[in-house]
C-alpha cells in the first residue's frame, strides 16, 4: 500500500514565507554562485492551483508522463529533441524564465527533463553493465567489479531508478551536460544569468558543489535546475516515507542501502532547495 502525501496551499504558503524571510535581494547579471547555506537572492511567489497530491509511486517515477494529465510535451524549439515531458506548471515557469533570458541574450535549452522509473532503470543498467563508458571511456562492471564501488561512482552523476528527481516533473538539464561548458564564453553568461535570476521564477540548482554543507550526493551539476514549488513537497515526501529498502528492480539495487542512497543523494542538495 502506497502513502499519500498532500500538501495545501496555506502549508505552502508557510513554507515559502519562511524562504522569503531569509532572501536576499536580487543579484546582478554577474553574481557568483551562492555557497550551500546561503538563500537563493528571490524566490517565485507561484503557488500550485490546488491542493497536490502525491504517493511515492509518484515520487519513484512509477507512471508515464506521456498519458499522465499533470504533463504536458515540450515544444521542440525549447529543447534539444522531441518527446521531452515536464509537468504542466513547471513549463509554464520555464516559459516565463525562457523568455525572460531571451530579452537579455541567452537562449535555454532543455536537453533532458521527465524520466521515469524505467528509463532511468535503462540509463543505470547500461552504466552498470558497461553497455555505457563512465568517465575517460571506463566500462564500470571491469573498472569496478566491488558492486558497491561501482555505484558509487556511477552515482557521481546517475540517479539509481526511483530515486531521482528527475521522475518528478520538476527537474530539467539546460544547455550542456559538463560544468566545463558554463566556465567560459557563453555558457559562462548563461549560469550567471540562471543563478542571479532563476530563482524569481521559482528554481533552483540542487546540485551545488560539494563541500562542508553538502559533503553527500551527486557532484555539482550546473546545468540540473529544479522547480521548488512542486519540489519542495516531493523532497519532503521523500524525507518522510521514502526508504534504501525501495529503491529495488534493476541491477545493482542490492547496493542502495549500502550507499545510503534516500539519505545521501535523494536529501543530499543544496541546502536553499530544501
Amino acid at each position: 500500500m502506497f502513502t499519500t502525501f498532500r500538501i495545501t496551499a496555506s502549508a505552502f504558503y508557510s513554507a515559502l514565507f519562511l524562504s522569503l524571510l531569509i532572501a536576499c535581494q536580487p543579484a546582478g547579471p554577474g553574481a557568483k554562485q551562492p555557497q550551500d547555506n546561503e538563500p537563493p537572492a528571490r524566490l517565485a511567489s507561484a503557488l500550485p492551483a490546488d491542493t497536490q497530491a502525491f504517493d511515492t509511486d509518484y515520487l519513484m517515477g512509477r507512471f508515464d508522463p506521456a498519458s499522465h494529465p499533470d504533463f504536458t510535451l515540450v515544444e521542440n524549439r525549447y529543447a534539444s529533441r522531441a518527446g521531452l515531458y515536464l509537468r504542466k506548471d513547471t513549463y509554464d515557469a520555464f516559459l516565463k524564465m525562457y523568455e525572460a533570458a531571451k530579452k537579455d541574450g541567452i537562449t535555454l535549452t532543455i536537453l533532458s527533463a521527465t524520466r521515469n522509473f524505467d528509463y532511468q532503470k535503462g540509463i543505470w543498467e547500461a552504466k552498470w553493465t558497461g553497455a555505457t563508458a563512465i568517465e575517460n571511456g571506463k566500462n564500470a562492471s571491469e573498472a569496478y567489479p566491488n558492486p558497491t564501488q561501482r555505484a558509487l561512482k556511477i552515482l557521481e552523476y546517475s540517479s539509481m531508478p526511483g530515486s531521482s528527481r528527475h521522475h518528478w516533473g520538476t527537474d530539467m538539464d539546460l544547455n550542456a551536460l559538463n560544468n566545463e561548458h558554463f566556465e567560459t564564453g557563453q555558457g559562462l553568461k548563461t549560469y550567471q544569468w540562471l543563478v542571479a535570476n532563476a530563482p524569481g521564477f521559482g528554481f533552483c540548482q540542487p546540485y551545488s558543489p560539494k563541500g562542508e554543507a553538502r559533503p553527500y550526493g551527486y557532484n555539482e551539476e550546473k546545468w540540473h535546475w529544479s522547480y521548488l514549488p512542486i519540489a519542495l513537497p516531493l523532497t519532503q515526501l521523500a524525507r518522510e516515507k521514502l526508504k534504501d529498502e525501495m529503491i529495488q528492480g534493476f541491477k545493482g539495487a542490492e547496493t542502495a542501502r549500502e550507499v545510503g542512497v534516500v539519505e545521501k543523494y535523494v536529501l543530499g542538495i543544496n541546502a536553499i532547495c530544501l
